[in-house]
């Protein structure tokens, strides 16, 4: 699949409260990285200055772009690529932000203070300003994904971010899981919900194995946006490091749940897609979600487990 815009038409709404203009186009970066972060760091602000020629308004990195995935192995080395927030990655991006006018969703590996580390996604405003910043919540611990080792948990909650074209909402990879964490984004204002991502294959994993992981990754982000109403942009990474090959698959699916685009399983390559924010409100009328939830009966969903 070649670079290139991809659109679906999506009937307008007259009447909309959600954005001076309901239209609005998405810019999802898919690519490999190599060991060097200067490299890595290069490609990812050229691939920003394309898509944004392309007319992308918001373009999202994929998780932890700065970098190859670390998290498969458990070495303290690993710590010393992480930096602060604003550091000189936030600078970097900041400027090609403000260049561009765009709006930047971007993870990294997030320095706190000594010995204190986060799996952490800032959102860029079109002036190169920090809207804000979303710390990883939900931080998984299995084979050749060692994420508890590095990151410790996120303590901002579920946030949505005002930027000059939207109302986004950010989580981060094995947040795509949790349908409480992309509710709770929708319910603060959330018209987008990006999910910078690196998730792959084991290469001992047999097709049929492949095939059904990849499916249910995409259907549960779907669901997302089917049940809150609200466009959902996945950015995963390619290409084969260590023990892993990244599916890449990057996708943008519309409130009613419809891909709209999705990349390649292994080519490097930024979708185009062009969204019309005007299609929340006329789902949410006809399929009432947020109208219909009993919340005087969800106290349990606070508990480990109902014994």
């Amino acid at each position: 699949m070649s670079e290139g815009k991809r659109y679906l038409t999506i009937p307008a709404v007259v009447s909309t409260t959600v954005a001076s203009s309901p239209h609005l186009t998405l810019g999802l970066v898919q690519m490999s990285c190599s060991e060097q972060p200067a490299e890595n760091l290069a490609k990812a602000i050229e691939r920003i200055r394309q898509a944004a020629r392309q007319g992308a308004e918001i373009i999202c990195l994929q998780e932890l772009f700065c970098s190859r995935y670390f998290c498969q192995s458990e070495d303290t080395q690993h710590f010393l690529l992480a930096e602060s927030i604003p550091g000189p990655t936030t600078t970097a991006l900041s400027r090609v932000a403000a260049e561009q006018g765009v709006v930047v969703v971007a993870s990294l590996f997030e320095k706190r203070a000594e010995g204190l580390f986060h799996n952490t996604a800032i959102v860029l405003d079109v002036d190169g300003s920090i809207v804000g910043k979303y710390r990883k919540m939900h931080i998984p611990d299995d084979p050749l994904y060692y994420e508890k080792f590095y990151f410790t948990p996120g303590d901002l909650g579920f946030q949505t971010f005002h930027t000059r074209f939207a109302k986004v909402g950010v989580l981060v990879c094995w947040d795509q899981w949790f349908p409480e964490g992309a509710r709770l984004t929708a319910l603060s204002g959330a018209q987008i919900l990006f999910y910078p991502t690196a998730i792959g294959w084991h290469h001992d994993e047999a097709p049929e194995e492949r095939h059904a992981q990849h499916q249910a990754w995409e259907i549960i982000q779907r669901s997302h946006a089917i049940a809150n109403g609200v466009y959902v942009a996945a950015v995963n990474r390619v290409g084969i490091e260590g023990g892993l090959q990244f599916w890449g698959a990057s996708f943008v699916s519309d409130p009613f749940g419809r891909i709209t685009a999705r990349a390649s399983h292994t080519a490097e390559e930024t979708l185009i897609v062009s969204c019309d924010l005007s299609c929340i409100e006329r789902v949410r009328q006809q399929w009432p979600f947020l109208r219909d939830r009993r919340i005087d009966a969800y106290a349990h969903l606070t508990k480990r487990y109902l014994d």
